[in-house]
């Protein structure tokens, strides 16, 4: 039998946060129990609007108690990327939470989620892993997936939601929690910009005043092959590489159009039109729905 919550283990007019695993979900348990709606917002912190909107949508449904993760996943990053560098501003996340009016945030340590400091058993994420950010990035999405199926199954919750900045993540999260019979919905939430189109990242914050500028062709090029995408494919990727070109401080990794499960883009309908490019040392993703070869041009 579960034991009852105390107002160290969940306070309903306030945040609270657990650093325990097996803590919070007894915590999760005993509000499922209760009759609670359980809701997963997993992030790596520094919070920004794009979280904020995460947790918006998560609060949508009825009855239901929201729980923020904050954990920097070092499984995730590679050799040479920026795991000790990453923006951690832990007392900024929690009072964002509070003021969402968060139930629980989870942030464990490296220790508690890879005891022994290292995860031997790992999710692969099959074929679809390796392409556009797996091609650059080999091993992060093994490091993705192992850490939002933990987390799956110590928050158990009734959904979780992720943002379509990620459109891979999403994809590949999607396919897991299918696959792998997870017992919960996975929802996906537009991204968010700033005024001028750049996509909100925890990543911006690397960015000069200059580069910041630079990095807001990343979008444009994005809008401008979707304002061809009745012209189809080729249209599309002649925009988005004109608009990419004009900015030669944007160094360009991939540009892609696929469909919309990142298969192979169709001749006419929904496809995903992803980039991926480098200004200064940052590395910075974005993507657009496209409808290729319907509409006026």
């Amino acid at each position: 039998m579960t034991k009852p919550l105390t107002k160290d283990d969940y306070r309903p007019d306030d945040v609270t946060v657990h650093r325990d695993p097996a803590r919070l979900n007894r915590v999760v348990r005993a509000l499922r129990n209760a009759g609670r709606n359980v809701a997963l917002v997993p992030t790596m912190g520094a919070l920004h609007a794009g979280h904020r909107q995460l947790i918006r949508e998560a609060k949508v449904m009825q009855n239901t108690v929201v729980v923020v993760s904050i954990f920097v996943n070092p499984l995730q990053f590679g050799a040479n990327e920026d795991l000790d560098s990453y923006p951690r501003q832990f007392e900024s996340d929690v009072d964002i939470c509070r003021e969402e009016r968060v139930g629980l945030v989870f942030a464990p340590s490296a220790e508690d989620m890879y005891p022994g400091g290292s995860a031997q058993v790992t999710v692969h994420p099959g074929p679809l892993g390796d392409e556009l950010e797996g091609a650059s990035r080999p091993g992060h999405f093994a490091g993705v997936l192992t850490v939002v199926s933990k987390l799956f199954n110590i928050v158990q919750p009734t959904f979780a939601v992720f943002g379509q900045k990620d459109y891979q993540q999403l994809q590949l999260i999607h396919r897991m929690a299918r696959d792998l019979n997870f017992p919960l919905d996975v929802v996906g939430v537009p991204t968010v910009r700033e005024p001028d189109g750049l996509a909100l990242s925890s990543r911006n914050a690397y960015l000069t005043p200059e580069q910041r500028q630079h990095a807001v062709t990343l979008s444009a090029a994005l809008t401008a092959g979707a304002h061809v995408s009745a012209q189809g494919a080729d249209a599309v990727l002649k925009a988005a590489h004109d608009v990419l070109a004009q900015t030669p401080e944007v160094r360009l990794d991939y540009l892609e159009l696929r469909g919309p499960d990142l298969g192979p883009a169709p001749e006419n309908g929904d496809a995903r039109l992803l980039v991926a490019a480098r200004v200064g040392a940052t590395r910075l993703i974005d993507n657009i729905a496209v409808l290729l070869g319907e509409g006026d041009e």
